[in-house]
């Protein structure tokens, strides 16, 4: 299996056992008790299902014997067998017109009871594998969307979905036919064996003998289906993730000429995928074979012992066609443990691929504390990551703003086996005051989007590094934390939505002229109502059909429109022009001076008007200070102001 579909850990641990089949199955018991009673209707139902299934055969025998003129339907049939089926016999009369007919007649309520009851064993059994399905799906999401940016940074987008889709599927087979074929299979042998047993018990055991060696078969084949299908499972989210990129990236591809290469290289991934399938079916090839084999082992067995038992008249013609008519009932069970082993083995692999998911634990979760006062939003198994030294739950009200770094020195947690990598922030120590805006400048790289990154808590600061009102940071609940701060990443993302809708996006009472306000403070309120459906124009997929100036802005606008107490602005005005820019900054003069404001940019007519400007450069605070003290030291921030300045200059002329 790849790396993407490895688990995140921080420290080496020893290698384990890989779970079984059944061992990745089981985590599906708690799905299965939520619709226990629903399961025991469904298996009432199947029960008799398999026990009205069994009477057409019985029937068949004795009206065989009735047109042999045998004086006892089935004579060899004693016992409490003989007992429960007296009202059955009690009417048999050789060769008697009338007895015949009642069998006929009987013979068809038989069968439509049968399908009565077989109808309700599908519509409960695979209704719940639906409803468990459902549940499942809800579970993934809220899962994902718990996690955090260190997980998403090891795990591709494809390869998830392929997870959530594809595999939770299979699982859903497993609950579904899985559970109600082997249920079904159970039932049908146990009643067939039965009356077999007290038909002829000698003739019984021969008919069993290749039993063994079909689950020898099951079992070896079983193995190696197992193994495949986590193979195949594991290649379909590689080609997943592939297709994904393509088609997410498809204007990048175009605009380098890359169509063939990436072609090839999903052929390749393609292939792959094909090429495990084709195991698969070597494997099913030879499987299904075999089970065929042996039960035409059986049929000889049968035809030629049982034969000679009805020459020797030690038993009756119509109990010889009883007998193999059950035997002829056996046969689907044995095909269908061939079919079973098939959705079982592929629902354990695939289980395996959702249980990454399910059991993950995101490194950013709320403190123990706040965890044991609001059960309701931990996440995972409660444990904190990172204790502060506070013992005491942060207020949950409100946020003032005031920021404070102390000693930060950040690395990204994604190395190998869950290692920090090169320190992209170090000693950082920096206090903004509530209602103040600072501005981060700085060379490419050089940890400005980081910064900005671990006031949302999109990434997790060290212990006591990071202070909000002179709390840390950890000590807040997640959801009290990020509804007081709008964040605007450089990376603009929109919904496949409505402009209106992605705007409002995160606000519970949307209201036409907040959203209206928002657009107008963001400066796209002129642009959007020039288009046809004015707020109710579909952006597309990540908001295809704007330009990146107006997805900047209307990504800004969604920040405004919840009114946070910190705003984090990440670069989010690189796609505008400078007069727009200066512009969008007018109109947010009265909105910063409400709240703490982080603004990151590389252009000093961004910044200028802060009330603090720090230079980042090689993860280090090298300057900081007004507008017009870092002109005055004549370093960083001093040489790119007047390289600006000569780049507007040649622009104008």
């Amino acid at each position: 299996m790849s790396a993407i579909a490895q688990p995140v850990s921080g420290t080496a641990v020893r290698p384990q056992r890989k779970p079984s089949g059944w061992g990745q199955l089981k985590l599906l018991l708690p799905y299965v008790f939520r619709y226990k009673r629903m399961v025991a209707v469904g298996m009432v139902a199947l029960t008799l299902t398999g026990l009205v299934g069994s009477l057409p055969q019985l029937i068949i025998g004795a009206i065989t014997d009735l047109l042999h003129a045998a004086p006892r339907p089935l004579s060899t049939l004693s016992g409490s067998a003989r007992a429960i089926l007296h009202p059955l016999f009690g009417f048999y009369a050789p060769l008697s017109h009338h007895a015949l007919g009642l069998y006929c007649l009987i013979l068809v309520a038989v069968m439509l009871v049968k399908g009565f009851f077989s109808f309700w064993t599908r519509w409960i059994l695979i209704g719940v594998s639906r409803e468990i399905e459902y549940d499942l799906r809800n579970d993934l999401l809220t899962r994902l969307l718990a996690m955090d940016s260190e997980f998403y940074s090891k795990n591709r987008t494809g390869d998830l979905m392929s997870r959530v889709t594809n595999d939770l599927n299979a699982v859903r087979m497993v609950l579904g036919p899985g559970i109600m074929y082997t249920a079904t299979t159970i039932a049908t042998m146990v009643m067939a064996i039965y009356f077999m047993l007290k038909l002829s018990p000698v003739l019984t055991m021969w008919v069993l003998i290749p039993v063994p060696f079909v689950a020898f078969a099951v079992r070896y084949f079983g193995q190696i289906i197992h193994r495949l299908s986590e193979q195949i499972q594991a290649a379909l989210g590689v080609l997943s993730t592939r297709a994904q990129e393509n088609l997410t990236g498809v204007r990048v591809i175009r605009a380098y000429a890359q169509e063939k290469p990436e072609i090839a290289s999903f052929d390749r991934a393609n292939r792959d995928y094909v090429d495990h399938n084709i195991k698969l079916i070597g494997s099913w090839s030879l499987f299904f074979p075999a089970l065929a084999a042996l039960i035409g082992v059986t049929v000889v067995i049968l035809l030629g012992m049982g034969g000679i038992q009805v020459i020797n008249q030690r038993i009756s013609l119509g109990t010889f066609l009883a007998f193999y008519a059950f035997l002829g009932q056996l046969v689907f069970p044995m095909i269908a443990i061939g079919f079973v082993t098939n959705i079982f083995q592929r629902g354990a692999a695939s289980m395996g691929r959702l249980n990454y998911i399910l059991t993950a634990q995101p490194n950013i979760r709320n403190s123990a504390v706040l965890e044991e006062e609001t059960p309701a939003a931990a996440h995972g198994n409660g444990q904190p990551h990172g204790r502060s030294d506070r013992k005491t739950a942060a207020p949950t009200s409100t946020i003032r703003g005031e920021i404070e770094f102390r000693h930060l020195t950040f690395a990204y947690p994604t190395g190998s086996n869950g290692t920090s990598g090169p320190e992209v922030l170090h000693d950082i120590n920096l206090k903004i005051p509530a209602g103040s805006t600072l501005a981060v400048v700085g060379p490419t790289g050089s940890g400005k989007s980081t910064l900005a990154a671990l006031v949302a808590r999109l990434w997790e600061a060290p212990p006591g590094t990071l202070l909000i009102d002179g709390v840390s940071i950890r000590e807040y609940p997640l959801e009290t934390l990020r509804r007081s701060i709008g964040f605007v990443p450089q990376d603009t993302f929109l919904f496949s939505e409505t402009i209106r809708e992605n705007i409002g996006f995160g606000v519970d009472v949307l209201h036409e002229e907040q959203v209206l306000e928002a657009a107008e403070i963001a400066t796209i309120s002129g642009e959007i109502l020039s288009f046809p459906k004015r707020f109710e124009t579909m952006v597309g997929e990540r908001g295809i059909t704007l330009s990146g100036g107006q997805k900047q802005r209307t990504s800004l606008a969604r920040a405004i429109l919840r009114q946070p107490k910190i705003l984090v602005l990440d670069d989010s005005l690189s796609s505008v022009d400078t007069d727009t820019e200066e512009r969008i900054l007018r109109q947010l003069g009265d909105v910063m001076r409400q709240r703490t404001t982080i603004l990151v940019a590389h252009r000093v007519s961004t910044v200028k008007n802060a009330d603090q400007i720090v230079v980042l450069r090689e993860g280090r605070i090298i300057e900081r200070g007004t507008h017009d003290e870092l002109l005055g030291l004549g370093g960083y921030y001093a040489d790119l102001y007047q390289k600006q300045l000569l780049e507007e200059e040649l622009e104008r002329e």
